[in-house]
């Protein structure tokens, strides 16, 4: 394993919406961690189109403190493309990723940065606890990481969100996938490189509310299971060939049943018709949802919007205003 010096930057990338209970404390939490690593710094908030006064309190934030630089989208376009609106901004040789809320501390970034210096490419955040949360999305998390590693074509670390760093290759991939529905854990369990966990304690929100209601995280889960793994596809195979199989029992019975006297026609009928339906439905579904994948491609809109930047030295800042589009 190749050893690294210190990087020459590192950046901190933290994507927030609506988080003006908790931004102070997060900066100070995280100047506090930074100031002990003898490394230059730069922290970029990516803000989210908030619609409270987080915009307000970053700018005052960038006013006090140089290392500071803020990204503000147009509206809300989601947690995943304001983290790779952050991220395509960093400059950094590491790059780390957290969200504004606090439940990932920043003093684990120390071990990372320990971690990345011994050669490793990307290292995550991996839950051992997580104080706060509800049984139902605790058991809801448990199941669809585990389920998700069972068929994603590259198997996604489980009991991980987007908390860690990453070096400056995997960004750089990262920002040039031109996923439009992105899921970016999976996206860098794909990329490959070296990658390893680093166990921390997940706390409660300091302040505020979550920013992934149910909604959300099962909107996050259905751009997982179809962006990484064919399952849905091969299921429906399975359910095909399962119908011709229920097809071919149904039309045996009704020969024997003929041959016996006895008449199950209109029974026959009607779970033939409720089946096949069904799985025609199921199917649709399926192949709707792929192919309104494929329109918003190949339609080639822009994953977000920047309204304007600030903080970024003068160099950094010539495409700052472009927003990032699909290839």
């Amino acid at each position: 394993m190749n050893q690294r010096t210190a990087p020459n930057l590192l950046s901190v990338v933290v994507p927030c919406y609506n988080e003006e209970a908790v931004i102070e404390a997060t900066h100070a939490r995280l100047t506090e961690v930074l100031g002990r690593l003898g490394v230059r710094c730069e922290v970029i908030y990516a803000d989210d189109g908030s619609r409270d006064r987080t915009a307000d309190i970053l700018d005052r934030i960038r006013r006090s403190d140089p290392r500071v630089r803020v990204v503000t989208l147009a509206r809300n376009f989601g947690h995943q493309a304001a983290a790779s609106a952050g991220l395509e901004h960093a400059r950094g040789d590491a790059v780390v990723l957290i969200d504004a809320d606090l439940q990932d501390p920043p003093e684990v970034i120390p071990g990372m940065l320990e971690r990345w210096r011994a050669g490793v490419d990307v290292v995550y955040g991996q839950r051992t606890s997580r104080e706060g949360e509800s049984f139902f999305k605790l058991l809801t998390a448990r199941v669809f990481y585990r389920l998700l590693t069972g068929i994603a074509e590259r198997p996604v670390p489980v009991d991980t969100g987007d908390f860690r760093l990453m070096d400056r290759s995997v960004v750089d991939c990262l920002v040039a996938m031109p996923e439009q529905d992105r899921f970016l854990r999976g996206m860098v369990a794909w990329i490959g490189f070296r990658q390893e966990p680093l166990a921390y304690a997940r706390a409660a929100r300091l302040a505020g509310e979550t920013k992934y209601p149910f909604h959300k995280m099962l909107r996050l889960a259905v751009d997982a299971f179809i962006s990484l793994s064919r399952a849905p596809v091969r299921l429906l195979w399975w359910l095909c060939g399962g119908t011709l199989a229920a097809a071919s029992l149904a039309a045996a019975s009704a020969g024997l049943l003929a041959l016996a006297g006895r008449d199950s026609h209109t029974a026959a009928v009607v779970a033939a018709v409720l089946g096949v339906g069904g799985l025609n439905l199921v199917g649709l579904t399926i192949v709707a949802e792929y192919a309104a994948r494929i329109y918003r491609q190949v339609r080639g809109r822009p994953l977000w919007i920047t309204r304007s930047v600030h903080g970024f030295p003068e160099a950094a800042t010539t495409a700052a205003d472009r927003p990032r589009r699909a290839a």
